[in-house]
């Protein structure tokens, strides 16, 4: 008997055990914290990801579980440099181990390298991609060369030309003060 697997609710120790793979392409507005780190709008964007579940044998011990993540979107994010839109691809490849409670989780992630999470018959792979991508975005992302030059100036014309325009507070009192004798 084939078992159907559906991402939402994703029995992750099944999945591995049956060695399952799954894959989508799904529209980048279903990310709604992704979103807010675009530049402009969403539509017609999409993410790109596979998973692969594998139960690995252990001796003397039950066996271990773990799902690899393959994620891929391009975005357009915040040049920093030019402050224009930068198409950033993103791309997520890593393997997560699957343990049975949050204390066992919290012993081994501190000794492994891959991240350890807890199982879950109800697992929501889409967070799980969302939160992958999220963390694999630039901190500071940039085009490799600005189509326009950036504004180094830290004041504009306008701003001269209004500071020239004031008149200085203590005018009126050098005024006053005439040219008295000392």
């Amino acid at each position: 008997m084939k078992k159907d697997f559906v991402a939402a609710r994703l029995d992750v120790k099944a999945f591995a055990q049956a060695g399952a793979s799954l894959s989508g392409q799904d529209a980048l507005q279903d990310y709604p914290r992704l979103v807010a780190e675009l530049k402009g709008s969403p539509a017609g964007l999409h993410v790109n990801w596979s998973v692969l579940g594998e139960a690995r044998a252990q001796a003397g011990a039950s066996e271990q579980i773990w799902l690899h993540l393959r994620a891929q979107a391009s975005l357009p994010l915040t040049c920093q440099r030019c402050l224009e839109a930068v198409t950033v691809t993103v791309e997520v490849d890593r393997p997560f181990h699957f343990v049975a409670d949050e204390a066992t989780a919290a012993d081994l992630d501190d000794e492994s390298e891959e991240d350890v999470l807890v199982l879950d018959r109800a697992f929501d792979l889409s967070a799980l991609i969302e939160d992958e991508l999220l963390m694999a975005l630039p901190l500071v992302p940039r085009h490799e060369q600005c189509p326009s030059e950036p504004k180094l100036a830290v004041a504009d014309a306008d701003f001269e030309v209004e500071s020239e325009a004031k008149v200085h507070p203590f005018a009126a009192l050098a005024r006053l003060r005439g040219d008295k004798p000392s």
